[in-house]
């Protein structure tokens, strides 16, 4: 059954290579009825970045991918860019502790410039790495944290975040850390959460479900504000990795199938709902049903 022509069909959370399918990943998403995606920035040089110039370029990068997306495509990407907190890990070995937490932090600031500009529309993705790290990384991590939460709350935006999967108390202890920092946990979105977590036990964090047909299954038709994403990596050397970027409209799709009366009314919580509650405005399309 076709997605309804007036829904929006958004993946929260995917990343986009000039060294993978790029814009080709794009037209599988758009050919499946897919009309906009939350592009999320990576390292494209294939080594941690060591300078705020890297940094800058980066983003640059992510923000071409996005208009070449719209251009070519049709579909609207809105990026979001942050350091990546694994970063600090390569560059503490490279720099030292300091030195990278201080790199670090002007690539936070510079991202809160790129939200301010209107050139993204969320940072990400900030947190933790998610797995052990030595003792003066992990000092340091939550030090950039903090910053990330401080810049997003002076930026007026979202924050996404990278961490292992959370357990309710670990939403919660991230409603606390947002709340610390002076940012209204709403405005913390958990990205790749992998099982569901009840709206009362979240502490108002936002997830953003990994787009698996049991999970989708599970969490449509439960309160927002919740998203979809497939994290889609772009990786030409792990091909398919994490989910392909056709797979939010294809599981749209299936869930309209499957209930035709009321299938698309529970797919507007994530795709219009939730990204109206979460960033303040709405994905929109054109009276043909094309992103704009």
């Amino acid at each position: 059954m076709p997605l309804p022509r007036g829904l929006p069909v958004v993946d929260h959370h995917c990343h986009l290579s000039p060294h993978g399918d790029g814009v080709r990943a794009v037209e599988r998403f758009r050919a499946a009825g897919g009309t906009h995606i939350f592009l999320a920035t990576q390292n494209y040089e294939g080594t941690v970045p060591l300078s705020i110039d890297a940094y800058a370029r980066q983003f640059e990068t992510t923000g071409r991918l996005a208009e070449r997306v719209f251009s070519e495509v049709g579909v609207r990407a809105y990026p979001v860019v942050a350091p990546y907190p694994i970063d600090m890990v390569g560059a503490s070995a490279r720099l030292g502790p300091s030195a990278a937490l201080e790199l670090h932090r002007a690539a936070l600031d510079l991202a809160g410039r790129w939200v301010r500009e209107k050139k993204a529309v969320a940072l990400g993705e900030v947190g933790r790495p998610h797995f052990e790290v030595p003792p003066d990384v992990a000092a340091i991590v939550e030090q950039a944290f903090r910053h990330a939460l401080e810049v997003a709350r002076d930026a007026d935006c979202p924050v996404v975040v990278h961490s292992a999967d959370l357990s309710p108390a670990g939403f919660v202890e991230l409603a606390d850390r947002a709340r610390e920092a002076g940012l209204r946990s709403e405005r913390v979105v958990k990205h790749y959460a992998r099982s569901r977590v009840a709206e009362s036990s979240r502490g108002a964090v936002v997830p953003s479900y990994l787009a698996r047909r049991e999970l989708v299954r599970e969490v449509v038709g439960t309160p927002g504000p919740w998203f979809l994403e497939t994290d889609f990596l772009d990786d030409p050397k792990r091909p398919g990795v994490v989910l392909d970027l056709a797979t939010v409209p294809r599981r749209a799709a299936a869930v309209v199938a499957q209930d035709p009366s009321s299938g698309a009314e529970r797919l507007y919580v994530p795709f219009v709902e939730s990204v109206e509650r979460v960033y303040g405005w709405r994905p929109e399309l054109n009276s043909e049903g094309t992103a704009v």
